[in-house]
């Protein structure tokens, strides 16, 4: 039994505690000989009760701490960052307002208060990670390390409360570790795995070394991690999405180095100059030309780390010209000249390993050509580079999005929304829907839908002859059980709104009707003669705009059962936008009650 004890809070229930109370330790019920599928880069070890624990991490965390730090540099190159930028902008669209993403609960067979409950927090998640701001940063620091942690804080007093914070972990200063306790078979006599202890190891100055104390040993649910599930050969690292760039970024640095070097030794004309030495010793004449030598040449010189050229004195250059004696009797001191090097416009060995480079990041190359424009054509105009593209980017999302999974896990777990066993089965329903610019699969799912329609027009006359309805839907439509079955009852349902708002409009036509014919009526009638003793005549009522009636106000104090008969009939179905219809027929009846 471990004799330490875990940083941090450990989401535990009585399933999971050992016969002492314990929740360090896992004990599996199930016997298996074989370890854990390693996707997250823990260090496997295995515990005695003699020997204790000893960690063996000498080498492979050495060299990821190394390799992160190498990811790092590399993503500073100008080819690589352009590369990386056009990957972050396509997996994550930042728009002026809102957030990149929302989650997606439409498979979900849940109450809808739960689904609320959800929604809330996981908007909460993304608030603490600041990802309406951040989400690039976050999703393009994630991409060049391969992994990502953060440290879950709580008030442990008050754990249903939920998460507080969300801190960000330097991947090159934590490690997790899994612990493995084996025993004998006493049938079989094999080795099985009798407990299984994971937690997380921490140091400030980095991981390196092999010594049981690394660091601080944390709960792993005070821990989110998320790793691009990219691992070596031996499945004990993880790697990063540019581990396949590192030789093609070598070989371009090395081939543009070796072009310039090139194109600066043998561009410009060099002098060869022949001097006459007459009869001078050997020592005489060697000295002699050196003299020459110095007071003539100039010296050039190509520094390959910061490409510039400077002035060196010191050693030899490739830009020198040559110095060579000619004795008595020859020729005399001579001055030629020899030519440049020819083809030092040809850049294809650049461009070769260039378009290697941006192959091994999956990404198309005609965004290596800056002079094409951007076109929204048919998906028979999409080049295959590109489809491929955007599926490279929906892996990245759906792999990025298990930092959302973990992160809603403990949290719906802290506030007693559901418990893990219950979110381990939801997450498989629960989807986030990525904002994306990338209309390629908006296009490929429109033309899809416009050839089905078209042959369903041409096989509707054999429906029913030839074919059945269910063979069309399944065959043409390509639709399953399960759509089949919503698709009629949403079906059924419009039909069945559509058919009361037309017993409706037929009730408010044959009001408006009974209104007109007792219009007609009381026109037939006399009207009665206005009072003597009227001064001023009424204005036109017509002119002016009619005052908004109340239709319950309206129908009061009648007796008359025919007349409460229409009110109750006004009320339920007087609800349309046209405002001078309803004033008129209220005024109507109105008039229709007084001569009742």
């Amino acid at each position: 039994m471990a004799n330490w004890k875990l940083f941090g809070f450990q989401i535990t229930n009585e399933k999971t505690k050992d016969k002492e109370g314990q929740t360090d330790n896992l004990i599996n019920k199930e016997k298996s000989f074989a370890l854990p599928q390693n996707d997250d880069g823990a260090v496997t070890l295995q515990t005695g009760a003699y020997f204790g624990t000893y960690v063996d991490l000498e080498g492979v965390v050495r060299n990821e701490i190394e390799l992160i730090t190498r990811y790092r540099e590399m993503a500073m190159q100008p080819e690589l960052e352009t590369a990386i930028d056009d990957i972050v902008n396509e997996a994550i669209v930042m728009q002026g307002h809102g957030l990149p993403l929302d989650i997606n609960m439409d498979e979900l067979r849940v109450p809808d208060t739960i689904k609320k409950k959800i929604r809330e927090e996981f908007r909460h998640i993304l608030k603490l990670l600041n990802f309406g701001n951040m989400g690039s940063e976050l999703f393009r620091r994630w991409y060049i390390d391969g992994r990502m942690f953060y440290h879950v804080i709580i008030d442990e007093t008050q754990p249903r409360q939920g998460v507080k914070e969300l801190r960000y972990i330097d991947p090159r200063r934590i490690r997790k570790v899994r612990e493995i306790q084996k025993t004998k078979d006493a049938a079989t006599g094999a080795d099985i795995i009798k407990t299984m202890n994971e937690y997380f190891l921490y140091n400030e100055r980095g991981i390196i070394g092999a010594h049981s104390n690394l660091g601080m040993r944390i709960a792993p649910d005070s821990i989110l991690n998320v790793n691009s599930g990219l691992m070596d050969s031996r499945r004990a690292m993880v790697l990063s999405y540019l581990h396949k760039a590192i030789k093609p970024l070598n070989q371009l640095r090395m081939v543009e180095d070796a072009t310039v070097i090139y194109r600066l030794s043998r561009a410009p004309e060099r002098r060869v100059f022949y001097i006459d030495v007459g009869n001078l010793p050997k020592v005489k004449a060697e000295q002699y030309l050196r003299d020459l030598m110095v007071k003539y040449r100039n010296k050039l010189v190509y520094d390959s780390s910061t490409g510039e050229i400077r002035d060196d004195r010191k050693h030899l250059s490739m830009l020198e010209d040559f110095w060579l004696p000619r004795r008595e009797g020859g020729k005399g001191t001579e001055i030629q000249t020899l030519p440049g090097g020819q083809n030092l416009g040809e850049m294809e060995d650049v461009k070769y390993f260039e378009r290697k480079l941006y192959k091994s990041l999956g990404i198309p190359i005609s965004r290596l050509e800056q002079q094409q424009g951007f076109s929204l054509g048919r998906t028979t105009e999409i080049t295959r580079d590109e489809l491929k593209f955007s599926k490279f980017v929906f892996r990245l999302r759906n792999k990025f999005s298990t930092l959302f999974d973990e992160a809603l896990r403990i949290q719906l777990s802290l506030k007693g929304i559901c418990t893990i066993e219950e979110w381990n089965d939801f997450k498989e329903s629960v989807y986030y829907d990525f904002i994306t610019d990338n209309n390629f699969e908006e296009l490929k799912k429109a033309e899809l839908i416009q050839n089905r329609i078209t042959v369903l027009q041409l096989a509707d006359p054999y429906i029913g002859k030839y074919f059945s309805m269910q063979w069309a839907r399944k065959n043409i439509l390509n639709q399953n059980d399960d759509e089949i079955e919503e698709i009629k009852k949403q079906i059924e349902d419009e039909q069945e709104e559509m058919q009361q708002m037309a017993q409706k409009t037929a009730e408010l036509t044959a009001i408006q009707s009974g209104a007109t014919m007792q219009q007609d009526q009381q026109q037939q009638q006399p009207q009665p003669q206005p009072p003597e003793n009227a001064s001023q005549p009424q204005p036109d009522q017509s002119n002016q705009a009619e005052p908004q009636l109340d239709v319950n106000t309206a129908f009061q104090n009648t007796t008359n059962p025919g007349v409460n008969q229409l009110d109750d009939t006004v009320n339920k179905n007087l609800k349309v936008e046209n405002k001078s219809n309803i004033n008129s027929i209220l005024r109507i009846i109105k008039d229709r009650r007084e001569v009742l």
